[in-house]
């Protein structure tokens, strides 16, 4: 399951890594990218959680707070582009910062 998580964070990091090249060529994302990396990050989040919920002596809180909080940005950067379409690049930039480094803590809880 946590291998499972680890692939699909990968894979939404990709998609979110088009959708902020795409926004920084001042072009929009396809909706596809933008729905997709939002699914899949929240089922790898949903992973996580359960692998938690299975293993409460062990698991990746810092990797899940940071996760949480990627999400709350991510849905800010969702539902604001849905109003008015508006680009935010800084909270972008913070939104992918916060989830890398979610992603790295959740790769060293998993191969350290």
């Amino acid at each position: 399951m946590l291998y499972a998580a680890i692939a699909l964070f990968a894979v939404a990091a990709v998609l979110g890594l088009i959708i902020l090249l795409k926004w920084l060529s001042k072009n929009d994302a396809s909706k596809g990218v933008i729905y997709s990396h939002g699914i899949i990050a929240a089922t790898a989040l949903v992973l996580i959680i359960v692998y938690a919920l299975q293993n409460p002596a062990h698991y990746p809180q810092l990797s899940i707070i940071l996760f949480v909080l990627g999400a709350l940005g991510g849905f800010y950067l969702f539902f604001n582009n849905l109003k008015s379409n508006a680009r935010p690049i800084g909270i972008a930039f913070v939104h992918a910062l916060i989830a890398v480094a979610g992603f790295v803590t959740l790769l060293i809880f998993a191969f350290a």
